[in-house]
């Protein structure tokens, strides 16, 4: 494996880093000014203008739609292992992957289009989110089931003549906030008879389908994330044209497999970015704050948490290019482990540098005065979104056990003691 990014990649780089320290970076507080000033009259869910500026601009500059591969409709498209240095950088900030148009739920929305819907969906719908016109949501999680088991999902979609009916409760509905939302993918059962993993299927559903309640915002650690927002969903009596559905009936878990490896691992890029900006932010207020009688850095506690952080960085990141570089050349099904060890691994890392980063700012680090409280709760979060860490330790366990029993002569050989 050659982890050394091309020329393209590189250049790539400067240019994305160069839009983050023009546009990005001196913009934060404006982004979260506009938001705090649509909340005070009355209505936080409404798009912030500056994103919204920012777009033509990160089209102009060639970085949009970058996580897309292989695609004719988005031939900008890079790799997984292209793309995970630049998603990193974009990981930084909150809002920056909206600006290039990458970030969750689009881009899983967007990738499971293009592989498995129809053309005339493509057209539809596809088509818009890549020209960033409209937004998605992903409709999977129950607040009546144990969703981390996807054959748990309850909402039926039910066949009727040349339509499907949909009768449901989601939440978690990350995007369904926004008014800019027009298109959900929902993921329900078609025929609970079937088998346990045949039972599912994926239909495409517009916004403004009549049934449809978006009930409330859900709070992540007292945030909203308006104007995006995770929201708890009704649907009554939805009903769709059948030539929505996904593949067919009984491929929604199919479907789902395919579309959260991509997901999962976008995360991830992302996570590393925002554990370096922690990891920055920690140096920084060390070395310029003064505690008895010295900088708060040459204490060795401090020294020894920042080293620390650099080498969970550094392996998660490693880690995060092998998952990558596998699902490029062997694909998503055998990186199966990788992308499950990744899930795991990034999160916790990003929670404990972050953690560390808040300490050592003080009060000033669970405040509104850095991103750091923020960035947490959104960690945080990752460690139960796209499956929790119990589900991907089990997924990886029994692959690890079924891999050393099928070891030739490793069965009946002795354990010995050393002396």
């Amino acid at each position: 494996m050659d982890f050394e990014y091309t020329p393209k990649v590189k250049d790539m780089q400067e240019r994305l880093l160069a839009f983050m320290d023009e546009h990005i970076y001196p913009n934060e507080a404006r982004f979260f000014a506009e938001i705090a000033e649509n909340r005070a009259k009355g209505n936080a869910w409404v798009p912030t203008q500056i994103v919204e500026e920012l777009k033509p601009k990160a089209k102009a500059a060639g970085l949009w739609n970058l996580f897309l591969p292989k695609s004719t409709r988005a031939p900008q498209g890079l790799s997984n292992l292209e793309y995970a240095p630049l998603c990193e950088i974009m990981g930084r900030v909150p809002f920056a992957a909206e600006i290039f148009n990458c970030s969750a739920p689009d881009t899983g929305n967007m990738e499971t289009l293009e592989r498995y819907a129809s053309e005339n969906l493509k057209d539809e719908w596809l088509e818009p989110l890549l020209r960033g016109e409209i937004r998605s949501a992903f409709l999977m999680t129950e607040p009546d089931v144990a969703s981390s088991d996807a054959t748990n999902i309850e909402c039926e979609i039910r066949r009727d003549g040349n339509d499907y009916v949909i009768n449901g409760r989601k939440w978690w509905s990350s995007g369904a906030g926004d008014p800019r939302c027009a298109v959900y993918i929902v993921m329900g059962k078609t025929n609970p008879d079937a088998g346990r993993h045949e039972q599912q299927s994926m239909i495409v559903v517009p916004a403004n389908a009549p049934g449809i309640t978006v009930v409330r915002a859900l709070s992540v650690f007292g945030y909203d994330d308006a104007p995006h927002g995770h929201m708890e969903v009704l649907l009554k009596n939805v009903r769709v044209p059948a030539e929505n559905i996904l593949l067919g009936e009984g491929r929604g878990f199919e479907i789902a497999q395919g579309r959260l490896g991509p997901g999962r691992i976008h995360h991830c890029m992302r996570t590393i970015g925002i554990a370096e900006r922690a990891l920055e932010l920690m140096c920084h207020r060390l070395n310029t704050r003064v505690a008895f009688g010295r900088e708060v850095a040459r204490q060795t506690v401090w020294q020894e948490r920042v080293a620390e952080s650099r080498c969970m960085i550094e392996q998660a990141r490693l880690l995060t290019l092998k998952a990558a570089y596998m699902m490029d050349t062997v694909g998503n099904k055998v990186a199966k482990a990788e992308i499950a060890m990744i899930k795991i691994v990034a999160p916790q890392m990003a929670c404990q540098i972050i953690d560390w980063a808040i300490q050592a700012h003080g009060g000033g680090g669970v405040s509104q005065d850095f991103p750091l409280a923020y960035a947490y709760a959104h960690q945080r979060t990752l460690r139960l979104a796209d499956g929790p860490d119990e589900v991907h330790r089990n997924s990886l366990a029994k692959l690890e056990l079924a891999k050393q029993l099928a070891l030739p002569g490793e069965v009946d050989m002795p354990i010995t003691r050393g002396s």
